[in-house]
């Protein structure tokens, strides 16, 4: 039995009220010198969103950003610690990090999400949580079959000998990007050929640096 009390996320004190900081959002990134986003990586378990976004993060740091990544697992080692795998726990997992990531963009980070956020209206409600160019949807197009070969985790033999229930890409849907603003192919490119897909893409728009 989980250790942690079930809350109804959708009850509301009245009494709360949205606290307006001393610093505001654009000073912050003009600090930084750069504006904030997330970089939101989305794919198939053992795609390579943790290490693409890894290795974005060393690159964007090495430039001197303020950057952070949020990685699936280790989320789950606290703030989603009460949360399985069922659809509406997953649901929870990534409302709870969108909100986690949209503080992050208000401070000017450039912050990476690695989840395997299966489901697209998910993924557009984080989307709307955002202005216009601070979410940045990365898909990491890794075919399944690359995935079960590299099974670092060893999450698709348990999945496939019925040990693992709800496994996203066997008994579970995982629904692809339609239009990601970046689309990463792990299995035609080496991972620092990702990385800099997606550094590219943000200097692109503009995003790296702030006159």
């Amino acid at each position: 039995m989980s250790p942690y009390k079930t809350v109804d996320v959708h009850v509301k004190s009245s009494d709360v009220q949205w606290h307006q900081a001393s610093v505001s959002h654009e000073e912050r990134e003009q600090a930084n010198g750069h504006q904030g986003a997330v970089l939101w990586f989305t794919g198939l378990s053992g795609s390579g969103k943790s290490t693409v976004a890894n290795a974005v993060d060393r690159l964007l740091h090495d430039k001197g950003c303020k950057t952070y990544v949020l990685d699936g697992d280790n989320v789950r080692h606290g703030l989603n610690g009460d949360l399985g795998f069922s659809d509406e726990d997953r649901v929870e997992n990534i409302r709870r990090i969108g909100e986690v990531a949209k503080l992050f963009v208000d401070a000017g980070t450039l912050v990476s999400t690695a989840f395997i956020s299966p489901f697209a209206a998910d993924r557009q409600l984080v989307r709307d949580l955002l202005s216009a160019r601070q979410f940045i949807e990365v898909f990491i197009d890794t075919p399944l079959a690359v995935c079960e070969q590299r099974d670092p985790k060893g999450l698709y033999k348990k999945a496939r000998a019925g040990e693992i229930k709800h496994f996203t890409g066997i008994d579970s849907a995982y629904e692809a990007p339609m239009s990601p603003e970046v689309h990463v192919k792990t299995a035609e490119q080496s991972v620092e050929q990702c990385a800099q897909q997606v550094v590219d893409y943000l200097a692109q728009q503009g995003i790296l640096s702030i006159a």
